[in-house]
């Protein structure tokens, strides 16, 4: 696995995990309002462009950042955060690893499977993916996940760099995963956000995920879609991140 770094590693560090069919880019305008006080990690997640080896498994990517923080920061760092895949990701880190962090924060996580929609994936993806290299095509994809106009050049070069069988394999997992049993042993403070703007599986999902982490805490996000909060709007993350950390520092 690949990662980008912002900040200086003297100092605490923060995870953070794209969603599918993006890459770190994700969080990089949060990330550099972060570095002045954290040293931000940006992990590339397998199949996406920019990494290093496919898709196989959300347990696999899971494996591999928790050997990472292993190696490089003792087995603990400060806080992670997700988004969608990066959020179902994070959540399965949570439930190998226990006191891997002292914050996450989960972002429009999907953690009710379909059967449907699994067996949908291959077939619609293996059809339509001749014209993801086609812009205007691309801009309307674009659109319809309503990402902000800037980050255009980004979506459009790396999504053209993902492979058929990568995006198959992250879709496919995307939608049939579910929490394991030992989720709820973390020791982690768990915040979870959802755009009321979602679909009712990832508000749905949001419920499911604090039936099986009491302690944790809901955050809709009133006129939001997937994945506004950490893409379109940086500077709140970046500012829901301090604020999260320093309510921690006091406790």
């Amino acid at each position: 696995m690949q990662y980008q770094e912002f900040g200086s590693q003297e100092k605490e560090t923060i995870l953070l995990l794209h969603g599918g069919g993006l890459s770190w880019w994700n969080y990089r305008e949060a990330a550099a309002l972060l570095q002045k006080d954290y040293h931000v990690v940006l992990p590339i997640l397998d199949g996406h462009a920019g990494s290093d080896r496919p898709f196989t498994t959300i347990e696999e990517n899971a494996s591999e950042i928790i050997s990472f923080i292993d190696e490089q920061f003792g087995g603990h760092v400060r806080l992670i955060g997700g988004l969608s895949l990066g959020a179902q990701i994070l959540l399965e880190i949570l439930a190998r690893r226990k006191d891997i962090c002292a914050c996450a924060l989960v972002e429009s996580a999907a953690v009710i499977p379909s059967k449907l929609t699994n067996a949908l994936v291959g077939p619609a993806f293996g059809s339509s993916y001749g014209l993801i290299r086609n812009k205007a095509f691309a801009r309307l994809q674009f659109r319809s996940l309503h990402i902000k106009e800037a980050l255009f050049d980004d979506y459009y070069r790396d999504t053209c760099l993902i492979k058929k069988a990568d995006m198959i394999a992250f879709m496919k997992a995307n939608t049939a995963y579910e929490l394991r049993e030992t989720l709820k042993d973390t020791e982690a403070e768990v915040h979870v956000y959802f755009g009321e703007k979602e679909t009712g599986e990832i508000r749905r999902s949001a419920e499911v995920i604090r039936k099986a982490l009491p302690d944790a805490i809901l955050h809709p996000l009133p006129g939001y879609r997937h994945g506004d909060f950490s893409i379109n709007h940086a500077g709140a993350y970046a500012e829901e991140v301090q604020r999260i950390l320093a309510a921690k520092a006091l406790v």
